[in-house]
């Protein structure tokens, strides 16, 4: 038998303060639905000040419900490894990346460190050899567009059935869930357009998932 796909949540891109609260309510809401593994926060470049408290509240609600807290922050210049720990965060998601060997040895030990944005298998073998704790595939580009989904598919089968680094497979649509719990990645993730309004939908696709690992 082999094992079921967990459940990633991807936050909005830029979420910001203003939009914090309703983002809180909707994570209790889904991570209350069933199990959910990982956060990706997705948060808009800010001062390292503001980063670090927006992260302090945030970490408590996913934690609490046993799901991780990764810290992505795309176009902040600073040092997101730094402020991820200290606001409490387990580890730090960054796209396109070019120093993953400099940032893993920064990060302390136990520290998760996922990379995503890769358009090309070497670029994704290369990442995969620089001690990074998964690969993701998928998910939406800043400007709210989504990548080819079949491309999506048949990159996660090809590094589920070669590479021993887990693997993020993220849908952008409910349909696309079933057929990204059959290519073997070990986490699938769900964008924040499909769980924010509605929870529900983590229920559903860790029945997808179960009946995929059946």
């Amino acid at each position: 038998m082999s094992t079921s796909a967990r459940l990633t949540l991807l936050g909005p891109h830029g979420l910001d303060a203003a939009g914090l609260d309703e983002f809180l309510a909707a994570l209790r809401a889904a991570c209350g639905a069933g199990d959910v593994a990982a956060l990706i926060l997705r948060l808009a470049p800010a001062d390292d000040r503001s980063l670090t408290a927006r992260i302090k509240q945030i970490a408590p609600v996913a934690q609490d419900h046993g799901a991780a807290l990764v810290v992505a922050c795309p176009g902040f210049t600073g040092d997101l490894a730094s402020v991820a720990v200290r606001g409490g965060a387990d580890g730090i998601h960054v796209d396109k990346p070019r120093d993953l060997k400099d940032l893993r040895g920064r990060l302390p030990d136990g520290r998760i460190l996922g990379a995503g944005g890769l358009e090309t298998k070497h670029g994704a073998m290369e990442a995969g050899e620089s001690g990074i704790d998964y690969l993701m595939f998928g998910g939406l580009y800043p400007d709210g567009i989504a990548p080819d989904p079949e491309t999506v598919r048949a990159r996660a089968t090809w590094w589920a059935e070669i590479f021993e680094t887990p693997c993020v497979a993220v849908a952008a649509n409910a349909d696309e869930i079933a057929g990204l719990c059959e290519t073997g990645a070990e986490f699938v993730g769900l964008e924040s357009g499909l769980w924010l309004q509605d929870p529900g939908i983590v229920a559903r696709a860790l029945q997808i998932a179960r009946e995929a690992g059946a």
